[in-house]
């Protein structure tokens, strides 16, 4: 009774479960190598996130798991297997909160005050779709991590996700400790590099960069030594200079990694290479 009235709703509706929390679905899991897990929470991007706002594509979640190894390390690293969203690239958001233009070329422009929300990504000198390799990328670092007892915050787990590049990072924000999102390279003969923040005075003194772009170069410097100490051809110094939307947006260390090129190997056992690498420049 509802007002004195009798309404009647469908059991399609309705269930006798209580909800893990408010805004989170439950699910279980286990990765392909055995690393049990207590479960994923399925992490959508709420309107009380900081910079939530400014997101286009914001309907599909992430997905984050609790590690069980003995040795757990109670940090969250968030994987980002970059591109992967469906109509990404017809929609444009805004490169800085405050409205300012890109200070870097890219995928879009020196000059440009908004940027393709997500673009597709390149093709491999074999045919295969970048976002094909990230994801493989994304799944062995996830197996890897959780078994070094690292909590992992997963973006995207199947070819598409309904989040574009500002609601993955402000996500990664608010539900983890530092943020990589995977990528190769669209040039050929390159090895692996993170993009650093732009030496630009303004670029950074604009916040959220201002506060944490030490921290991303950090971040990007320590997961090329690793990759260096596994064995991983790096390119030049190791860093190129980039400005970004996620790194514009970004309020924990946050960093793109590209981990090769369009020419680059992307076999099982060399993702399994990458991924040791990638651990250990997370340790």
């Amino acid at each position: 009774l509802l007002n004195g009235k009798k309404y009647y709703v469908s059991s399609a509706y309705v269930t006798s479960k209580k909800p893990a929390s408010a805004g989170a679905v439950q699910t279980t899991s286990q990765t392909a190598a055995g690393a049990q897990t207590s479960g994923g929470t399925a992490i959508a991007l709420s309107s009380n996130y900081k910079y939530a706002n400014y997101s286009k594509i914001n309907s599909g979640t992430a997905t984050l798991y609790r590690s069980t190894a003995s040795n757990k390390k109670n940090k969250v690293v968030c994987v980002n297997a970059g591109h992967g969203t469906n109509g990404g690239g017809s929609v444009k958001t805004q490169c800085h909160p405050d409205g300012s233009a890109k200070v870097t070329g890219g995928t879009t422009g020196a000059g440009a005050t908004s940027a393709v929300a997500v673009s597709s990504g390149m093709t491999f000198a074999d045919g295969t779709a970048e976002s094909k390799v990230t994801l493989a990328m994304a799944k062995v670092l996830k197996t890897k991590l959780l078994n070094a007892g690292y909590d992992v915050l997963m973006i995207r787990e199947s070819d598409d996700v309904q989040l574009d590049n500002i609601a993955r990072t402000v996500i990664a924000n608010n539900n983890a400790d530092c943020h990589i999102a995977l990528h190769w390279d669209s040039t050929s003969n390159k090895g692996a590099f993170f993009m650093s923040v732009p030496s630009n005075a303004t670029y950074r003194a604009m916040e959220p960069v201002a506060s944490h772009w030490k921290q991303h170069n950090q971040l990007g410097e320590s997961l090329i030594s690793g990759l260096k100490s596994a064995g991983v051809k790096i390119y030049s110094k190791g860093s190129m200079e980039m400005d970004l939307t996620q790194t514009s947006y970004s309020t924990i260390p946050s960093v793109d990694i590209e981990l090769g090129d369009k020419a680059s190997d992307h076999s099982q056992s060399t993702l399994n290479q990458l991924g040791d690498g990638l651990v250990a420049g997370v340790k």
